[in-house]
Parts: C-alpha cells; sequence; structure tokens
C-alpha cells in the first residue's frame, strides 16, 4: 500500500501545462528570452563617451529580473491556483488610467513627479488606506529611483519642474 501511494505521488501531471497561468508565464518568458537575446545585438558606447552603464547592461538586467519573477509567479499558482472571473475588477481600469497619467505627466510637467504621483495613485486604489504610508511610499520610492538612476547607474532624468531644482 505505501508503495502504491508513493508511486501516485511522483506522476507526472500534464494538466499543469494547459492551465492559463502557464499560457500567460510561458507568453511572457518566451518575449523576455527574446528580448535578453536582442540585447545583445546593441552597440558598445566607447568608453569615453559612457556616462554609466552600457546601453545594453540595464534591459539585461530588467528582463533577468522579470524571467526570475514571472518563475516566482508561475510556482505561486501551483500552489493556489488563479480564480476565474468573468470580469476585470475595477482596479485594473483604474491602474491603465493611472499609467496614461504617468506618461502625459512625465512627459509633459516632470518625470520624478510622475514616478511620485503614480506612488501615490496605485497605493490607493489597490487598497491602502492609511494616509501616511501612502504619502511615505509616494515620497520614499521616487527618491529611490532617483539615487539609483542618478547614482549608481549614472543616467540623467529628464529636464521637469522639479528636477530642474537638482540640476541648477
Amino acid at each position: 500500500m505505501k508503495h502504491e501511494k508513493e508511486k501516485k505521488g511522483t506522476k507526472f501531471n500534464s494538466s499543469l501545462f494547459f492551465k492559463s497561468e502557464f499560457k500567460v508565464c510561458l507568453v511572457i518568458l518566451i518575449f523576455s528570452i527574446f528580448a535578453f537575446i536582442v540585447t545583445f545585438t546593441f552597440d558598445q558606447v566607447p568608453p569615453i563617451l559612457n556616462r554609466g552603464i552600457q546601453p545594453a547592461t540595464f534591459p539585461k538586467i530588467l528582463l533577468i529580473l522579470i524571467i526570475c519573477l514571472i518563475s516566482f509567479v508561475y510556482f505561486l499558482s501551483i500552489k493556489s491556483p488563479w480564480s476565474v472571473g468573468n470580469k476585470l475588477e475595477k482596479p485594473f481600469y483604474l491602474t491603465l488610467f493611472i499609467l496614461l497619467l504617468f506618461v502625459f505627466i512625465a512627459k509633459f510637467l516632470d518625470f520624478f513627479l510622475a514616478i511620485g504621483t503614480l506612488s501615490f495613485l496605485i497605493s490607493y486604489f489597490w487598497g491602502e488606506r492609511r494616509i501616511f504610508y501612502i504619502i511615505f511610499v509616494s515620497i520614499l520610492f521616487p527618491i529611490i529611483v532617483f539615487i539609483f538612476f542618478e547614482t549608481i547607474l549614472g543616467l540623467r532624468f529628464p529636464s521637469g519642474i522639479i528636477t530642474n531644482f537638482y540640476y541648477n
């Protein structure tokens, strides 16, 4: 009896590969791997012109992060499968609107201000109601992004309302 149970537990379950979780993760994984391969075709910047990292380095790091995260999401979906709904929730549409607002603010006002607005609105519409934490995130996150890109990667933010104070 015990031997039969052990055999049953090690049986390959092919139904895991036909679920929507697998299909979504596979599409993102294939796209990320393809984009990662494309980054090897980017030109190298001569050291004298290079202010920070090479043009291909950041996309490679980002794509490796996406591949790791999508693998983690798939592992989590095996443990607790996704619920199937007929209708998209309200936060989905609000997130799309917030992303469009982000593009508008970043293009016409200031990228730093856009990151803060994005952080504030996403936190609020995804369910956080403690105003202190929302304000804390909307101030801290843009500062961390700015420090990371400006000092570590050596990339300059586009000029805008807030960044002009720093650069001038």
